[in-house]
C-alpha cells in the first residue's frame, strides 16, 4: 500500500484516500445502524463508531491490496 496518487501535481499518499473513502462507508453503514436501531444496545456510541471506522478501514485497505494484486 505504498506510492501516492497525483492530482494535478499534487502528490497524496495512498492512505488519505483509503480514509476518505472509508469516511464516506462509515457515514453510510452509520446511518443503517441508526435507522435499525442497533445503537440502543451500545454502550458508547463515540467509541463504537471510532471501532466501527478502524475496522472499515483495515477491510478497506486489505481489499485495496487484494484488488491491486
Amino acid at each position: 500500500m505504498f506510492g501516492e496518487i497525483d492530482i494535478y501535481g499534487v502528490y497524496l499518499p495512498n492512505l488519505l484516500a483509503l480514509m476518505l473513502a472509508t469516511l464516506l462507508v462509515s457515514l453510510a453503514v452509520r446511518r443503517v445502524l441508526a435507522f435499525l436501531g442497533a445503537y440502543a444496545f451500545v454502550w458508547h456510541r463515540g467509541l463504537f463508531d471510532v471501532a466501527l471506522y478502524v475496522v472499515l478501514l483495515q477491510g478497506m485497505s486489505l481489499l485495496s491490496q487484494w484488488w491491486l494484486s
